[in-house]
This record gives structure tokens, C-alpha cells and sequence, in this order.
């Protein structure tokens, strides 16, 4: 049986409200779980204490179990120091699209070719200098 612990929506329209449960993979999201193990609340202020509240002890022995938080979760039990911080892949996701960066390799070359026409006439006075004395 694959667990993982992971976020279960409650609240209502436009007020969310999340459980943080240990629950079957092949569960759905708001189904069923096993245990409950916290409660997050995205509404209050990230200083605030009461945003996230875990059960730190159940959550060490269900990953002692092999349940894998997800990415939200692990993201929190970094932050509460439970788990090492890991380091991330840099997904493609934010690159920009194949024509921002035509664009951006266009303006790129103006720049610098009106770079070099700003540069070229102030070097041409003082070629002329040195070349009449």
C-alpha cells in the first residue's frame, strides 16, 4: 500500500481550509484517510502560528512507515525543521516561449550595435588627433 501524506481540502467556496492526513495514494483527494495529522490555513498571516499545525511525532512515523509527503508537505516540514531541506530542480516551466526570446535576442543585438555606433564617432576624433600630430 503506497501512503503518502498529503493536503486534504475542506472549507468552503473561496475560504479554503486544508487537513494535513496520511492517507492511500489510490485514495481521492477529500476521500478517505488513515489519520490526521495537521491543519493548514492558507487565509492567516505567514507569521502567524496557527497557519500550520502538525502533529510532528506521527508525521516522523509515518515517513519511519515509508509514506512520502508530497511536495506542499515536505515544503512545510522543511520549514519546521523535521526534514533536511532538499535541494530543487529549476524546471523548464519558467523559461520564457520560443518567440520572448526571439524578441529578447533581437533586442539584444540593437543594443549592442548601438552600442558600437555610440562608441565608433568618440574614437574617430581621437584617432584624427593623434594622427595630425
Amino acid at each position: 500500500m503506497a501512503m503518502k501524506i498529503r493536503l486534504a481540502r475542506g472549507g468552503s467556496k473561496k475560504r479554503p481550509f486544508y487537513r494535513i492526513v496520511a492517507a492511500d495514494s489510490r485514495m481521492p483527494r477529500d476521500g478517505r484517510f488513515i489519520e490526521k495529522l495537521g491543519t493548514y490555513n492558507p487565509l492567516l498571516p505567514k507569521d502567524s502560528e496557527e497557519r500550520v499545525k502538525m502533529d510532528i511525532e506521527r508525521i516522523q512515523h509515518w515517513i519511519a512507515q515509508g509514506a512520502q509527503p508530497t511536495d506542499r508537505i515536505s515544503r512545510m516540514l522543511e520549514a519546521a525543521g523535521v526534514v533536511p531541506k532538499t535541494e530543487r530542480a529549476n524546471l523548464k516551466k519558467g523559461t520564457p516561449g520560443k518567440k520572448a526570446q526571439d524578441r529578447a535576442e533581437e533586442k539584444a543585438a540593437k543594443a549592442a550595435a548601438a552600442a558600437e555606433a555610440a562608441a565608433a564617432p568618440a574614437e574617430e576624433p581621437a584617432a584624427e588627433a593623434g594622427a595630425e600630430e
